[in-house]
């Protein structure tokens, strides 16, 4: 059997460091107070970049003039199971510094942290370093605060089936394929036609719904769509101006 190997991009992004360090110990100061700290990461490299950052602001103690006794990655003890997270933090944007306070779903605290770094780069503009994480902390529903987060907690909550994948007749069915199987509805003026069909060839979409020849589009788009025929009209036209 042949080694397993993790794709990349199924992996998270943000992990989860415990960093324990100080300055180094000099005469004046033989035994300088120890630091630990908790910070979110991609690698370890930025999280020891990051760890010297806060030192430097806490008690003037750099990468040079200091030494680390630990780094340890955390993981989460139940990675399969959903949580809510909620997570105290502070950015600087282009004209002050805010304090904010944000929830998130997800089965790791490095997926909620993810998901964190996109809204504030997407909604707030922030560059990821000027972001720092105060605190973070696993929510119960009851003190929960965010309405995209209580919606969730429903005991009867139920989901739509937005795209229903057409079954293959069963004197079709085979266990491997050649091809890649379609799993689009395609509906016709006369009859519904499913994708799995052997005698249904694909056709373009714009060819398949403004053709002349095959009459008004068929299904939800016939029905419900009013400017659909206004687009056949013009198809039409355009096509007997050209064979004139």
């Amino acid at each position: 059997m042949g080694k397993f190997v993790v794709d990349p991009s199924l992996q998270a992004r943000m992990h989860q460091y415990q960093i324990v360090g100080r300055a180094a110990p000099t005469p004046k100061n033989p035994t300088p107070k120890i630091y630990r700290m908790r910070l979110f990461a991609r690698n370890v490299v930025l999280a020891k970049s990051r760890f010297w950052y806060f030192m430097k602001k806490l008690n003037k103690a750099k990468k040079s003039g200091g030494e680390l006794l630990a780094v340890n990655e955390l993981y989460d003890r139940s990675p399969t199971k959903v949580s809510n997270y909620g997570i105290w933090l502070r950015y600087e944007s282009r004209t002050n510094t805010h304090n904010m306070y944000k929830e998130f779903r997800d089965v790791t605290i490095n997926g909620a942290v993810g998901k964190l770094y996109s809204e504030m780069a997407g909604r707030h503009r922030a560059q990821p370093g000027s972001i720092q994480i105060i605190n973070t902390a696993i929510l119960k529903p009851s003190q929960c605060r965010r309405d995209h987060v209580k919606e969730m907690h429903e005991k009867k909550l139920k989901f739509p089936v937005v795209r229903k994948m057409p079954m293959v007749a069963k004197k079709l069915r085979t266990t491997y394929k050649a091809n890649r199987p379609t799993t689009f509805v395609a509906e016709g003026p006369g009859r519904r036609i499913l994708a799995t069909d052997p005698t249904f060839k694909r056709e373009p979409p714009m060819r398949l719904l403004l053709s002349p020849g095959m009459g008004m589009p068929g299904g939800l788009l016939g029905r419900r769509l009013p400017q659909w025929q206004a687009i056949y009209a013009a198809a039409c036209s355009a096509t007997s101006h050209a064979q004139s």
